[in-house]
């Protein structure tokens, strides 16, 4: 696939995107949610080696296709292995499944009630490679965790700084300002990101677009303005900790707006599963968020 046919898909596609980019701290959790216990690996090398075989074990399986999945997104380590004998990325784009990677390096210490990335000095580097592997896109994750007006148009800003630089290294970003779901302010801090956004988006120059990578709002529909703002490529929707059955039922009820899952996908598959197990169970979860994705409830309407 080529830039535009990627783009294309992206924005007018029937699917969702997977997250595949459990990195750093986050691992040996993937790991033990796959059946692998902490005490596997005897190095970092090993346990990367071990999340590495998850992952090609996922995008090698004969229903991980461009059908229903319309992007995945990568650890930048995935984006410099393979699968099957050939770079992930490759690998993905002969499914036809457009390739996206995570760029961020972590998150500050809390401030104003929300969490800002954390500085990425090598990120041009990182872009470049990217984008010669074939690469379409990144993403990158700040947190939300009070209604902190001050604190939100922060991670806004900083989000959208970065995204400039993503866009000039000829990259779309994701930008992904996580609302945290177990916030008692949830829905002053949705309303407030909502703002924020809208602000952040009318101001961008040029005429490039962005993609928005958001918690699911308390409110259905709140993000409908941000869904059909023509600098926005498309709306995607983290599962932020809900179940699958829960997040794919609130991601129904707004419109427009598609599944981009981790937990959500992931949370029945097993090491020890046999390939024809873990297929199945790996196919019951795409056509469950897939439909989720592209099925609205009325409450949408």
């Amino acid at each position: 696939m080529q830039f535009q046919d990627m783009s294309k898909k992206i924005e007018q596609g029937d699917g969702f995107i997977a997250a595949l980019d459990q990195s750093g701290g986050s691992t040996p959790k993937a790991l033990a949610g796959y059946g692998i216990e902490e005490g596997a690996w005897d190095s970092e090398e090993a346990m990367f080696g071990l999340i590495h075989d998850m992952r090609s074990r996922i995008i090698s399986s004969p229903v991980f296709t461009g059908q229903k999945v319309l992007g995945a997104i990568l650890f930048e380590r995935t984006m410099d292995g393979q699968v099957g004998g050939v770079s992930t990325v490759k690998a993905l784009l002969d499914r036809g499944v457009v390739p996206f990677i995570k760029i961020d390096k972590g998150l500050e210490d809390e401030a104003n009630g929300v969490q800002l990335m954390k500085p990425n000095p090598t990120l041009d580097t990182l872009l470049h490679r990217a984008k010669a592997l074939g690469v379409f896109g990144t993403k990158e994750r700040s947190v939300i965790h009070l209604a902190n007006r001050e604190g939100i148009a922060a991670v806004v800003r900083q989000q959208f700084e970065v995204g400039q630089q993503i866009l000039a290294a000829g990259l779309v970003p994701i930008i992904e300002p996580e609302v945290n779901i177990k916030s008692a302010e949830r829905a002053q801090a949705d309303q407030i990101l909502l703002e924020e956004l809208l602000k952040a988006l009318d101001a961008m120059p040029g005429d490039d677009k962005v993609m928005l990578k958001l918690s699911l709002p308390v409110q259905p529909g709140l993000f409908d303005p941000l869904v059909d703002h023509p600098r926005v490529l498309r709306v995607v929707a983290l599962s932020g900790g809900f179940a699958r059955p829960e997040a794919c039922v609130e991601l129904a009820k707004n419109r427009g707006i598609i599944a981009s899952f981790s937990r959500a996908l992931l949370n029945d598959l097993r090491f020890q599963m046999s390939d024809d197990e873990f297929n199945a169970s790996l196919g019951g979860a795409i056509d469950e968020i897939h439909a989720a994705s592209t099925a609205k409830s009325p409450v949408a309407a």
